[in-house]
Protein backbone atom coordinates (compact mmCIF):
# COMPACT_ATOMS: atom_id res chain seq x y z
CA UNK A 1 0.00 0.00 0.00
CA UNK A 2 1.96 3.05 -1.60
CA UNK A 3 -0.64 6.09 -0.43
CA UNK A 4 -4.08 5.97 0.11
CA UNK A 5 -7.31 7.09 -1.53
CA UNK A 6 -7.40 10.74 -2.33
CA UNK A 7 -10.02 12.20 -0.70
CA UNK A 8 -8.72 10.67 2.29
CA UNK A 9 -5.46 12.23 1.57
CA UNK A 10 -7.49 15.20 0.12
CA UNK A 11 -9.15 15.45 4.38
CA UNK A 12 -5.77 14.42 5.87
CA UNK A 13 -3.86 17.34 3.92
CA UNK A 14 -6.26 19.67 4.40
CA UNK A 15 -6.44 19.08 8.62
CA UNK A 16 -2.75 19.25 8.52
CA UNK A 17 -2.57 22.27 6.69
CA UNK A 18 -5.03 24.06 9.18
CA UNK A 19 -4.23 22.27 12.68
CA UNK A 20 -0.02 21.92 12.27
CA UNK A 21 -0.13 25.22 9.85
CA UNK A 22 2.63 27.03 12.39
CA UNK A 23 4.76 23.91 12.69
CA UNK A 24 4.71 23.01 9.00
CA UNK A 25 6.01 25.26 5.89
CA UNK A 26 4.72 22.78 3.24
CA UNK A 27 1.90 20.06 3.02
CA UNK A 28 1.63 18.57 -0.58
CA UNK A 29 0.44 15.14 -1.85
CA UNK A 30 3.30 13.20 -3.50
CA UNK A 31 3.20 9.44 -4.69
CA UNK A 32 -0.50 8.45 -2.93
CA UNK A 33 0.62 9.99 0.37
CA UNK A 34 1.16 13.34 2.06
CA UNK A 35 4.17 14.77 3.04
CA UNK A 36 4.72 17.82 5.15
CA UNK A 37 7.88 19.35 5.30
CA UNK A 38 9.12 21.05 8.44
CA UNK A 39 12.04 22.79 10.70
CA UNK A 40 14.39 20.86 12.73
CA UNK A 41 13.44 23.32 15.79
CA UNK A 42 9.31 22.94 15.12
CA UNK A 43 9.84 18.87 14.86
CA UNK A 44 9.22 17.95 18.00
CA UNK A 45 5.81 19.98 18.14
CA UNK A 46 4.91 19.05 14.92
CA UNK A 47 5.54 15.24 16.08
CA UNK A 48 3.77 15.28 19.12
CA UNK A 49 0.68 17.06 17.63
CA UNK A 50 0.51 14.41 15.00
CA UNK A 51 0.79 11.77 17.60
CA UNK A 52 -1.42 12.83 20.75
CA UNK A 53 -4.18 15.09 18.62
CA UNK A 54 -7.24 13.11 18.44
CA UNK A 55 -7.64 14.47 14.93
CA UNK A 56 -4.93 12.98 13.80
CA UNK A 57 -3.39 9.89 16.31
CA UNK A 58 -0.44 8.87 14.48
CA UNK A 59 0.50 6.61 17.16
CA UNK A 60 2.90 4.26 15.01
CA UNK A 61 6.24 5.39 14.08
CA UNK A 62 6.86 3.11 10.75
CA UNK A 63 10.44 4.35 10.16
CA UNK A 64 12.97 7.03 10.25
CA UNK A 65 15.63 7.59 7.83
CA UNK A 66 18.11 9.94 6.11
CA UNK A 67 18.83 10.89 2.64
CA UNK A 68 22.32 13.14 1.52
CA UNK A 69 21.96 15.77 -1.09
CA UNK A 70 25.23 16.19 -1.70
CA UNK A 71 25.94 18.86 -4.28
CA UNK A 72 21.84 18.62 -5.12
CA UNK A 73 20.38 21.08 -2.31
CA UNK A 74 21.58 24.10 -0.39
CA UNK A 75 20.98 21.65 2.86
CA UNK A 76 22.88 18.79 2.90
CA UNK A 77 20.79 16.14 4.27
CA UNK A 78 17.16 15.38 5.08
CA UNK A 79 15.60 13.74 7.52
CA UNK A 80 12.52 11.41 6.40
CA UNK A 81 9.98 9.99 9.10
CA UNK A 82 7.30 7.96 8.26
CA UNK A 83 3.96 7.82 10.19
CA UNK A 84 0.90 5.40 10.34
CA UNK A 85 -2.54 5.75 12.72
CA UNK A 86 -3.19 2.00 14.08
CA UNK A 87 -7.02 3.56 13.78
CA UNK A 88 -7.77 5.50 10.59
CA UNK A 89 -4.78 3.61 8.82
CA UNK A 90 -3.73 6.82 7.39
CA UNK A 91 0.01 7.32 6.48
CA UNK A 92 1.67 10.80 6.14
CA UNK A 93 5.32 11.53 5.89
CA UNK A 94 7.02 14.33 7.29
CA UNK A 95 10.25 15.56 6.30
CA UNK A 96 13.07 17.85 7.79
CA UNK A 97 16.23 19.04 5.70
CA UNK A 98 19.28 19.08 8.22
CA UNK A 99 22.83 20.82 7.93
CA UNK A 100 25.87 19.43 7.98
CA UNK A 101 26.72 19.23 11.87
CA UNK A 102 23.64 20.38 12.89
CA UNK A 103 21.62 18.12 15.50
CA UNK A 104 17.67 16.93 15.48
CA UNK A 105 16.09 16.44 18.36
CA UNK A 106 15.46 12.86 19.16
CA UNK A 107 11.40 11.08 19.12
CA UNK A 108 12.60 9.03 21.68
CA UNK A 109 10.17 10.67 24.36
CA UNK A 110 7.44 10.48 21.68
CA UNK A 111 8.14 7.42 20.43
CA UNK A 112 10.01 4.94 22.03
CA UNK A 113 10.75 3.08 18.72
CA UNK A 114 12.66 5.58 17.46
CA UNK A 115 16.02 4.63 19.70
CA UNK A 116 17.79 2.13 17.22
CA UNK A 117 16.83 3.93 13.98
CA UNK A 118 17.72 7.25 15.11
CA UNK A 119 21.24 5.66 16.38
CA UNK A 120 21.21 3.60 12.95
CA UNK A 121 21.05 7.28 10.95
CA UNK A 122 23.66 8.04 13.11
CA UNK A 123 25.93 5.80 12.67
CA UNK A 124 25.59 5.72 8.88
CA UNK A 125 25.08 9.26 8.06
CA UNK A 126 26.53 10.86 10.81
CA UNK A 127 23.39 12.98 11.82
CA UNK A 128 23.24 13.23 15.91
CA UNK A 129 19.65 13.73 17.74
CA UNK A 130 20.16 16.10 20.82
CA UNK A 131 18.69 14.66 24.04
CA UNK A 132 19.21 10.53 22.75
CA UNK A 133 20.21 9.14 25.50
CA UNK A 134 22.99 6.73 24.00
CA UNK A 135 24.23 8.42 20.81
CA UNK A 136 27.12 5.72 19.81
CA UNK A 137 27.23 3.51 16.82
CA UNK A 138 25.19 0.40 16.25
CA UNK A 139 26.19 -1.31 13.58
CA UNK A 140 29.78 -0.05 12.61
CA UNK A 141 32.57 -1.10 15.03
CA UNK A 142 33.22 1.22 17.78
CA UNK A 143 36.91 2.42 16.45
CA UNK A 144 35.16 2.73 12.64
CA UNK A 145 36.20 6.48 11.45
CA UNK A 146 33.43 7.88 8.89
CA UNK A 147 30.15 7.40 7.86
CA UNK A 148 29.50 5.30 5.20
CA UNK A 149 26.18 6.43 3.55
CA UNK A 150 27.44 9.53 3.10
CA UNK A 151 27.65 10.38 -0.74
CA UNK A 152 31.35 11.88 -0.15
CA UNK A 153 32.76 8.45 1.62
CA UNK A 154 34.88 6.18 -0.85
CA UNK A 155 33.22 3.28 -2.75
CA UNK A 156 36.20 1.28 -1.75
CA UNK A 157 36.13 2.57 2.03
CA UNK A 158 39.15 4.00 3.57
CA UNK A 159 41.43 0.99 4.21
CA UNK A 160 39.94 -0.02 7.67
CA UNK A 161 43.53 -1.82 8.67
CA UNK A 162 42.95 -0.14 12.09
CA UNK A 163 40.12 -2.74 12.63
CA UNK A 164 42.05 -5.43 11.98
CA UNK A 165 43.96 -5.60 15.56
CA UNK A 166 40.88 -5.59 17.48
CA UNK A 167 39.51 -8.47 15.39
CA UNK A 168 42.00 -11.02 15.64
CA UNK A 169 42.86 -9.78 19.38
CA UNK A 170 42.27 -13.40 21.28
CA UNK A 171 39.07 -12.86 23.74
CA UNK A 172 39.87 -14.32 26.94
CA UNK A 173 37.79 -16.61 28.23
CA UNK A 174 36.12 -16.08 31.76
CA UNK A 175 37.27 -18.83 34.63
CA UNK A 176 35.06 -21.88 35.02
CA UNK A 177 33.11 -21.10 31.11
CA UNK A 178 32.64 -24.50 29.34
CA UNK A 179 33.89 -24.39 25.76
CA UNK A 180 31.06 -24.74 23.04
CA UNK A 181 31.54 -27.35 20.37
Amino acid sequence: MRGQNPEKNQELLKQVQLKLGKFVSLVEENHGMVVAHTQPDKLLSAMKELKENPLFNFDVLIDLTSVDYLGKRDVRFEMVYMLLSSKTLSRIRIKAPVAENEEVPSLIDIWKGANWPEREVFDLMGIRFSKHPLMERLIMPDGYIGHPLRKDFPVKGRGEDYLIESILRPVKKEAGAQESL
